[in-house]
């Protein structure tokens, strides 16, 4: 069986997220049938369907880059209830111009990840809202909502119950993408 190319895709900025912690150690736990590289979409201009006409490199680049993934996988932080801007550049980014979603018809999975107790669970579902537009298949279960992200690492080292968690998250993951 062939490598599955998986783009991830982390909704933070911050040097030290804890959501890039989290994207970092589910790709050093998944099996070597996932090439997973964190794709980044900090550098992206905000949408304008008015530079579709010229796209910047930077549309370009991240629309192949998107175009070329087998597969998703979604590590983001809740801001305000929703997804962070930066997340949804990048989801209007690749669906676009209007008729060319380089997102369609692919797995995908979404970890929310929080300081909050509640895991960024509007986050999750407002993400998991978009990908029904966009035709991405979200896998469905095991939902991933990592709360209180403060306590879950001590000196930089994930917790055992964080990092079993992630071990069978990945797991599923697999077994999801592979259906495809």
């Amino acid at each position: 069986m062939s490598k599955k190319k998986i783009a991830v895709l982390v909704g933070s900025l911050r040097k030290d997220s804890f959501n890039k912690k989290i994207a970092n150690q589910l790709i050093s736990l998944a099996p070597d049938s996932l090439d997973m590289e964190v794709i980044e979409i900090g550098n992206l201009p905000f949408y304008n369907e008015d530079l579709d006409a010229d796209a910047p490199k930077e549309y370009l680049n991240f629309r192949e880059k998107i175009k070329n993934a087998d597969g998703f996988l979604f590590v983001t932080p809740e801001y305000n209830r929703s997804i962070p801007a930066v997340l949804k550049n990048a989801l209007d980014v690749a669906s676009r111009p209007y008729g060319q979603n380089v997102w369609t018809g692919k797995p995908g999975a979404v970890v929310s990840v929080s300081i909050s107790p509640i895991g960024a669970f509007g986050a999750n579902h407002i993400l998991r809202q978009t990908m029904v537009f966009l035709n991405v298949y979200m896998m469905q279960q095991p939902e991933a909502y990592i709360g209180s992200a403060y306590s879950i690492f001590k000196d930089g080292v994930l917790n055992e119950d964080t990092n079993s968690f992630l071990k069978k998250y990945i797991a599923a993951f697999t077994d999801w993408v592979n259906k495809f």
